[in-house]
Order: C-alpha cells, then structure tokens, then sequence
C-alpha cells in the first residue's frame, strides 16, 4: 500500500510539472504567434525595415530549394525590391503560416510548418508559393529568427492538412 502511495504521489508530481510545463510553453508561443502576425504584416505592406527586423542580425537562410546557406542579410538583399514594390502598390504580396510541429521555452523556439507567400504585380496572374520551413527563435529582445529553413515545395493539399 505504501508503495502505490509512493507512486500516486510520484505521478502527481510529473502530471503536475508536465501541466506547468505545457502551461509555460503554451505562453510562449502566444509571443511566437505574435512574431509570425509582424511577419505577415510587414509582407502585406512592403514594410521592409519591420520584416528584417523579425531576423537575429547573425540569422541564417537554409534553402532546400538551392540546396544553399546565406547569412540573412543576403536574403534581405534579394527580397527588398519586392518590398519596394508592395510599398509602392506595383504589387500586391501576402503571407501566411500553419504548423504541423511547434516547441518553445522562456528564451528558445522551433517551428514546424508551411507558408503560403503570394504575390500578384499590376494585375497580372496572382502566384501563389507553399513552402515547407523550420525556423528557429531566439528571444533577444522580443523574439527573432536565428535560422529560416525553406526545406522543400508544399502542395495545396498539404497546406489544407496543416493546422
């Protein structure tokens, strides 16, 4: 009897921190969640200067699709001109993410998912992008990208099976 006791209060006590821990984590991607909408945001308005300011400054691009690594601010180079253009209203863009896989703490982050960046200039055929990614956070004064992983195309329906 004293045995089951012992291993009541036992599993109490993992439940217990499990719960504080989901709690914490939960929190957590409450913050995240608010990056991706500054994310999302800056897009739609061309707000060049608030979208690079989602990255760490020593953040890294992996892509997949060019099987190639780049410090950010390279990528920030060669996305600006369609900034530019959304700002100026040459072009319309948007962004928007779900996840299949999410883990945070007090001060770290790793996200799992799709995004479905779209873009449409001076009412030609809109084109539409779905795109596997990981991407790790830091948070350092307020959270940011240390690394954007743009792993491989998504389909539609995979964007449709995401959360």
């Amino acid at each position: 009897m004293i045995n089951i006791l012992k291993a009541s209060r036992v599993l109490i006590m993992a439940l217990f921190g499990i719960t504080i821990f989901v709690g914490v984590a939960n929190a957590q991607l409450n913050e995240v969640d608010q990056l991706w909408g500054e994310v999302s945001r800056t897009v739609g308005e061309g707000d060049f200067e608030g979208y690079a300011a989602t990255y760490h400054v020593d953040a890294v691009l992996v892509n997949g699709l060019t099987q190639s690594s780049y410090p950010i601010l390279a990528a920030l180079e060669g996305w600006k001109s369609g900034f530019d253009d959304t700002k100026s209203g040459k072009q319309e863009s948007g962004v928007e993410f779900r996840f299949t896989q999410r883990f945070a703490d007090e001060t770290t982050a790793h996200d799992t998912g799709i995004f479905h960046y779209w873009f449409q200039i001076d009412g030609s055929d809109r084109v539409d992008s779905y795109i596997h990614f990981d991407a790790l956070l830091v948070k350092k004064d307020g959270w940011k990208m240390m690394m954007e992983y743009q792993k491989s195309q998504a389909t539609i329906e995979d964007w449709n099976s995401a959360m």
